[in-house]
Parts: structure tokens; sequence; C-alpha cells
């Protein structure tokens, strides 16, 4: 027998023909250094940091520890048994120690960059000079060098020891480069590496079988585990196991599902890639998405899974030996690229699908669509999953009069969709650099080719599929993007563990759990196949919550909430959470009803019904916090009811979207000019784009004619959720609608009074 990671189902990569294995083989091979037999060569590459000196850390990080007044033991013995000093000249003494270049030169050989060594010198000064009684042993040493019988070097000792105290990284440098060394993470799980796997990798482009493959292996093992990157995923298989008579249990960040009354754990279990177990043993695994192993934010989870999951069936010997096969597949239906753009809404066809990567044109594009008497469905990444299965089955619904889907690239996996013809509403979207920097970009390959492979599913009643663009500038740049190969899996990510930072907040217990991690990855060292992810979202929280008294592995599962920060509401419920947990005082029902001043009303506008999806991200906060602090979060049966109601008053408001955008501001007269037209700001090429929305990116400049602050409308552009270039566009067609409105009642009013 063999296992146990059995298909790494590689979704929406296509791979070149011919070059499959080596696209794929050589990779992962490298992902699974250090299992191969010794004397084995296994494709050489980069690593260099392996054996080259330690890089030198980013002392930036290192924030002075504020020394406490020291009521000497020594009392005044020192002045006792020399004389007092003089304030005057000593400052003389510590200027002349401070521009010696020969002290500077053994400062940096113990770790004292210039920038240390200035701060330390600061605080050293101060020390001296404001201290009503120095040791005796630095008071002698002082008076001897006023005195002339001392050499002004003497002052050096002294000076490291003070700087030791206030940086004590210095004396411990060398653990926390151990610590934080993450060049082998293979080591990290020795029941993997004692055993011999054996990978299957599932190649194609979308829509070519290769989840079906996997998932049809893993029902006919005796124990499987399927990993994927989203809960609709997870639930998914969770159904279709157990739909196939096969027992699942499905275990996500916010819900633990046991299929056996008493709670027994199945031989099956589906869940969220960061939930899988390590340390069960598995038949087969099933590791969905794996080109997420180099997602900047995520992929650690990705590296955790193909790295650690353990078998039950298995070969012996040869070091633990890993064997890789690649499965190659083509599209099961094809999809073909139009010569020719939509340029209109009035050219919308059954079956086909709008993508946005904003709510803005999202609320916008389902208004115009709407005003043209057609329904549509509509998907963003914030719906609660429940509303987004909803929407999908309304849409997929032959006998429901809606036919057109509006959505973001939250399509682009969990959801399956008959869909005939995808439409690019916009070719750019926000990105997260690797400094963590959000910028606006060219969407890449991949992310297209994720996004049209949705087009004509073999499960569908569509079996060809069509591709195109809202606008005829942008068909050009989509052919060209989706006329280039995929790049390989050639990095993956790595996170620094609780355990990790533990073991440096041993050693720096005054540091706080924020500059902990950034002093991790300063001293970080990984080989050239892996990345540390980014963790900015991570300190984000850590700084939130700095000032609330938590001890420091509660403080760190805290930290790793999938919270959306962008929402106040969300961030504040954060907050209040982790107070109240530090207080000893369990999260109850009625506080939380309380919190979120449950019962909620159904949305009476587009405010209402992002407040309720941050509503919905708070309960699911504190369904995730209970199953890491279960006595202090107990009510989850009662949380998860009144979360599935809330899910059926935002279906509601979701189904009447149209109408909470018109009750949004139908006041607003006074329209806001965009600066530039949308292709000017939209660039072409695979480069970084600025562009005039986002959150974070550059937003439109208000026109010369001032809006309201009370006015809902000008709240959403100042805040990002809303572009001027939109609201414009929103105001027309209200403009359009209450002149129709006005024609239609002065024919009622004529009609009566003939």
């Amino acid at each position: 027998m063999w296992g146990p990671i059995y298909g790494l189902v590689l979704q929406h990569v296509v791979l070149p023909a011919g070059q499959e294995e080596e696209c794929v083989d050589r990779p992962l091979l490298l992902l699974l250094q250090g299992q191969h037999r010794p004397g084995t060569v296994v494709w050489s590459r980069d690593v260099s940091s392996n054996s080259s000196s330690p890089k030198p850390p980013d002392t930036s990080l290192f924030v002075p520890v504020s020394l406490k007044a020291d009521a000497s033991a020594d009392g005044g013995v020192g002045i006792e048994l020399t004389q007092p000093l003089d304030k005057n000249e000593l400052l003389k003494v510590l200027n002349r120690f401070y521009k010696r270049k020969e002290m500077q030169k053994l400062a940096a050989d113990s770790g004292l960059d210039a920038r240390l060594f200035h701060q330390a010198f600061i605080s050293f000064r101060k020390y001296i000079l404001e201290m009503t009684s120095l040791p005796a042993d630095l008071h002698i040493i002082l008076n001897d060098i006023c005195c002339g019988a001392g050499h002004i070097d003497d002052i050096y000792p002294y000076f490291m020891r003070h700087a030791k105290q206030i940086f004590p990284m210095l004396d411990c440098m060398d653990d926390l480069r151990k610590i934080s060394d993450l060049r082998v993470p293979a080591n990290w799980y020795p029941e993997a590496r004692a055993i011999q796997r054996k990978v299957i990798f599932h190649a194609g482009p979308t829509n070519s079988g290769k989840t079906y493959h996997a998932i049809q292996r893993y029902l006919a093992a005796k124990s499987g585990v399927y990993c994927g990157p989203l809960k609709l995923l997870a639930h998914e298989i969770f159904e279709k196991s157990n739909d196939a008579g096969v027992p699942c249990d499905l275990v996500t960040g916010e819900e633990r599902t046991f299929v056996d009354p008493e709670g027994r754990a199945a031989g099956h279990v589906a869940c969220t890639i960061e939930m899988c177990s390590v340390t069960t043993p598995y038949e087969v695994a099933v590791i969905d998405e794996i080109q997420m192993i180099r997602d900047p934010s995520r992929g650690w989870a990705w590296t955790r899974a193909l790295l650690g999951l353990a078998d039950v069936h298995h070969w012996r010997g040869g070091g633990g030996e890993t064997v890789i096969d690649v499965h190659n597949y083509q599209r099961l239906t094809p999809f073909s690229i139009l010569d020719h753009a939509v340029e209109s809404l009035d050219n919308l066809r059954p079956g086909d699908c709008i993508v946005c990567f904003s709510k803005n044109d999202i609320y916008s594009i389902s208004r115009q669509i709407e005003a043209r008497g057609q329904e549509c469905a509509v998907i963003y990444g914030s719906l609660p999953p429940g509303t987004k299965l909803s929407q999908a089955k309304k849409f997929n619904d032959p006998d429901d009069p809606c036919k057109i889907l509006v959505a973001t690239d939250a399509i682009g996996m969990g959801l399956n969709l008959s869909i005939k013809r995808i439409i690019f509403n916009s070719l750019v979207k926000p990105n997260v650099n690797e400094k963590g920097e959000k910028q606006m970009e060219t969407i890449s390959t991949s992310q297209a080719l994720q996004i049209a492979g949705r087009a004509g599913r073999f499960s569908s009643k569509f079996k060809e599929g069509e591709v195109t663009t809202m606008h005829r500038d942008d068909l050009p740049v989509l052919k060209e993007i989706l006329s280039h190969s995929v790049d390989p899996i050639e990095t993956a990510g790595l996170h620094p563990t609780a355990e990790q930072i533990e073991m440096f907040a041993y050693h720096l217990p005054d540091a706080t759990l924020s500059n902990l991690v950034d002093i991790f990855v300063s001293l970080s060292q990984v080989d050239g196949l892996y990345f540390v992810c980014n963790i900015d979202d991570f300190k984000f929280l850590a700084d939130m919550i700095q000032h609330i008294p938590l001890n420091l592995r509660s403080r760190y599962v805290f930290c790793t909430a999938p919270i959306n920060k962008k929402q106040p509401f969300v961030c504040t419920s954060f907050l209040k959470f982790a107070r109240q947990f530090s207080r000893d005082e369990p999260l109850t029902f009625d506080w939380v009803c309380r919190h979120i001043s449950w019962p909620l009303a159904p949305p009476k506008n587009i405010k209402d019904l992002v407040h309720l999806e941050a509503v919905h991200d708070v309960l699911d906060l504190y369904l995730w916090l209970s199953y890491r602090f279960m006595d202090m979060f107990p009510d989850t049966a009662s949380i998860r009811e009144i979360q599935r109601e809330l899910d059926d008053i935002i279906q509601q408001g979701v189904r009447n979207i149209t109408r909470l955008i018109r009750a949004s501001d139908p006041t607003v007269t006074d329209p806001l000019q965009a600066q530039s037209n949308r292709h000017s700001q939209t660039g072409r090429g695979t480069g970084s784009t600025k562009f005039l929305t986002g959150s974070r990116g550059q937003r439109g400049q208000r026109a010369s004619g001032q809006m309201m602050d009370s006015s809902l409308a000008s709240r959403l552009v100042r805040d990002g959720l809303l572009t001027p270039d939109l609201l414009q566009q929103l105001q027309r067609e209200w403009s359009k609608d209450q002149k129709q409105d006005n024609m239609h009642r002065r024919k009622i009013k004529g009609r009566r009074f003939q």
C-alpha cells in the first residue's frame, strides 16, 4: 500500500505540454527535501543561505528596555571610598568615550551597530548623570578617569553591561538565530520523514477532473483527510462523502461536526487546510488548491500539510524516500475567448457572469441590470457561505427568472455554477505585495485562468464556455494574459509557531508580541525554496490588544484569529472579546446579544447590509475562539442558531440589493467628478497599476462641489467604499428612474381627470 498524500489537486494551473514533470516534479521534490536517500541528487538549487554567514539583524526592531531605578546595594560606598563625582567633568569624559572609533568598533563586534551604539550611549549617559548612587566599581573607575589616574577605555565593560541590560537580545543572539532557523522545515515532522510516502500530483487546467479523481481515491480508502482552502469546499466534500455512504466529519475553524452520535471520530474528515492534523495517520490525504502554497499570507498551511501528513499503510526503509507521480489532465469541456467585447449591458445573455473586483462595481452593475428589467444574482467574498450558496442556487435554477450573475473572483473556487460566458468588467484588482503593501495590479495568468475556467463547466448545462471583457480595450489585454504560461510552484510559505515565539519570549521577556514576531522574521533564515509569510494581519491584532493583560499563549491565539480588519465593528468586537477574556469573565450568549444588539432587523440600505455582514463575521469570530477557549466561550449552540437566522436576514437583503442601493441615498444630486476615465487608470501589461479606487490605494478626489458630510454617499466615497465614477453613474440612473416615475405619475393623474 502507498500513501498518504494522494491528489495534490493543482487547480487552475495549466502546464505546458510535455513539460509537466519538469514544472511540477522538481519543485515538489525540493519541497520534500531531506527525504531522499543519502547521496541522491535532487535538482540542484541555490540554497547558499545554508552555508553563508547569518544575515545581520534589523536593529531598528530592537526596542530598548526601560531600566527601573536601582536601589544599589552599594549605597554610597563609592563616594565614601573616593569622592563625589563632578557632573560636568563626567559629561566631558563620556562624550570623549562616545567619539572614540576604537570603542565603536569593539561595540560593533559585540553586536552594537551605529544605531544601537548611539541609543545605548544616550541611555548610559543618562543613567550615570541622573543616578544619585552608582555601583561602587563604576564610581571608582569614573573617579580615576576624572582624576587622570585611569584610561577612558576602562568605561567600555560597564557601557556594554548597560547596553546588554537595555538590549537583552545582544546576550542571546545565537539562541535566537537557532530558534528562528527555518531552513529545513521537513525535519519538523519526524513521523512523516520516517515513512515512505507517495505523492500523486494532479496537474491540468480547470474543469479537467483533477478533484474528481482525487476524491474518488479518497472515498475508496479506509481513512482519509480532505484539506481545502474554503469552508464551502470542506462542506461540499463533507456532504458528498456522507451521501456516498462514507462517514465523514467536518472540521473548520468555526465548526466541528461529527457524524457519530456519540462524538467518535470517523475514518474520513473534510477540513479547511489550517485545521488538518499532522499527528493523525490517514491512508489518503487530498490537498486541494496546492498552488496556494506560495500564497503570501496562507501558504504556510499548505507547506505544513504537504510536509507533515502521515499515513497508516506505508513502506518503511531508505530513510523515508518520497515518490512523486504526476497525472496530467485535459479540460473536459472547451472554452473560447471571443473576438468582441460585450460593451453594453443591453447585450447580456442568459448564463452570463460579470466578474468585478470590488463590491462597488457589484452594486452599480446589478442596479443597472435590474433597471433593464432583468434579475441578477450577486456573489462577493464577504457574504456568508449560506448566502453565497443561496445566490448560486438561484442563478443555477432553470425555473428561476434570474439568468445573470454579478460576482467578484470569489466564484473562482468553492461554488458550482452554470455559467455560459465569463465577462471581465475589469482586469485590475487590489493585491498585497511581498512587503504586505496593497496596490492595484493587472490580474495574473493564474487568476485569469481560474476565473475564466468557470465558463462551460462539465457538470453544467453549458458544454462550451466563452470568455470576454465588458470593455473593448480590455479584450486584447485579456488575450495576452491568457496566452502566457503559468509559473511552476517554486516557493512555499512558512510561519512562526506559538512554540517558537514562546522561546523568543523566554529570552526577551519585556518585548511585545508584535516586536517578538518582527525580530523573529528579521533573524529567520530560509533557503531559496521557502519564504516567511506576511505577518501584517497578525501584528495588527497584536498591537490592538497589547494593552490588555493576557498570557503569551492566549495572546498568540487571539492574534491568529481570521478577522476582517477592514470592518471597524469586527475590530471593536475583537477588542471587547479580548478584554472580557482577560477579566476571566465568560462571554455568554446574553453578553454577545447585547453587544450586537440582537435581534437585528432586515437591512434598509447598503450600509445596513454591510453592518449585518460584519455582525456575521463577529459571530464567526466567537465560534472560532470557542474551539480554542471552550470555557470562556461556552454558548456555541446558541450563537450558531442566531448566526443561521442572521444568514437568512442577509439573504433577504441581497435578494433586494437593488432596492437597498436606491434607498441608501436617494437625494444625492451633486455628482463627484472622476479625475480620469477607467482605461487611463488601469494600465496595461502585468506591472502594478495605481488606481483611484481601493481602501488603501489612491481614492478619487472630490469635485469642487461640496456634498453634505451627513450624506451616505459622501461617507462611502471618503472611506473608499464607493468610487466617484460609480457614484456619478448611479446618480444618472437614479435621475433617469425618477423621471420615469414622475412621467408615470402624471399619466395616472391625467387619467383620473379624464
